[in-house]
């Protein structure tokens, strides 16, 4: 997808501000000198935080320096309105389709208050319709996928700390009935889940694997499929009254329910299309489920039976 004159505003989010640089080179600033004193960490803080402050005296909440581009934010923005195609996996859900008869919302509400933000944080998202890539357990602890590892990052103390590392051989610590104790080795992963003190993240090939956070090691690996497209669309911890459970979504048109303190599969229901997302009732009675179809599912939670169908499915 091409987006022409707007690459240039691309190629710098992604590669750390080469079109800025550039231009410096073209027009020195008062700044170079003292520029020339920081060592490489401080001039990447320098160049990449933003905060709260600093956003209301008008410097861009991206960090990107408008000023010292030969292209406004407004133009910018308006080029890509005209140039930008949103994707579509149905012919007829068409932006005018879903526009039609939905109640605009209001300008200028506040929806939100920004606080801050960093770009020496970069997730990895493989794909565009991956899912939960990138996961907030409190207002200041961050869970992401970054490269072939799984990170967390502390925005209170600044600091960037590597929970596990996928890139080499993961072998299981703990041994439980069903457990792939051979493990997995650079496993590429597709969605990740992460509630009190479990981490789950789940692969393109149906690998499932779980860490407790308060011990080293990995707890249980397993796949949870052979199927030739077994990739783990999303997965969801929840409480239940037995205790935590989590429940995983497949592109071999599966949900599976286990779990979570004995990492035993409690449930597997099939259903005839792959399964993008589910979320589970607050009662924990039944289960809504989304995926390649036009319809949603409304489901038993004890038995998978299909209770209701509605005709909206976010995919």
């Amino acid at each position: 997808m091409s987006y022409n004159g707007v690459d240039q505003i691309d190629y710098m989010v992604d590669d750390g501000g080469d079109v800025a640089d550039s231009l410096d080179e073209e027009h020195p600033t008062a700044d170079d000198d003292d520029d020339a004193n920081l060592d490489e960490y401080d001039m990447l803080m320098k160049v990449t935080d933003t905060s709260s402050s600093q956003a209301r005296e008008g410097k861009d909440i991206q960090g990107i320096p408008w000023d010292r581009l030969n292209i406004t934010r407004e133009t910018y923005r308006l080029t890509r309105l005209q140039q930008y195609r949103n994707y579509v996996s149905l012919p007829s859900s068409s932006e005018e389709g879903v526009d039609k008869g939905l109640k605009p919302a209001p300008k200028g509400g506040n929806y939100f208050e920004f606080f801050h933000n960093t770009r020496l944080v970069k997730p990895t998202i493989l794909h565009f319709q991956l899912r939960n890539l990138v996961w907030a357990t409190s207002k200041h602890d961050v869970y992401l996928i970054s490269n072939y590892s799984v990170m967390h990052w502390s925005s209170l103390h600044q600091s960037l700390t590597e929970v596990l590392d996928f890139s080499g051989h993961i072998v299981p610590t703990e041994r439980y009935p069903g457990t792939l104790l051979e493990g997995f080795t650079r496993t590429q992963l597709s969605t990740l889940a992460v509630k009190d003190r479990f981490l789950v993240a789940g692969g393109f090939h149906g690998e499932l694997v779980c860490k407790c956070l308060d011990k080293p090691g990995v707890s249980f690996c397993t796949r949870t499929t052979h199927h030739e497209n077994a990739i783990t669309n999303s997965i969801e911890i929840f409480d239940d009254l037995s205790g935590l459970h989590f429940m995983t979504s497949n592109n071999d048109c599966g949900v599976r329910e286990y779990d979570l303190e004995r990492f035993q599969l409690l449930n597997h229901f099939r259903f005839p299309w792959p399964v993008n997302n589910t979320s589970m009732s607050p009662d924990r009675k039944l289960i809504s489920i989304v995926g390649d179809d036009r319809d949603g599912l409304l489901v038993d939670a004890r038995n998978g039976k299909v209770l209701k169908f509605y005709n909206f499915s976010f995919r």
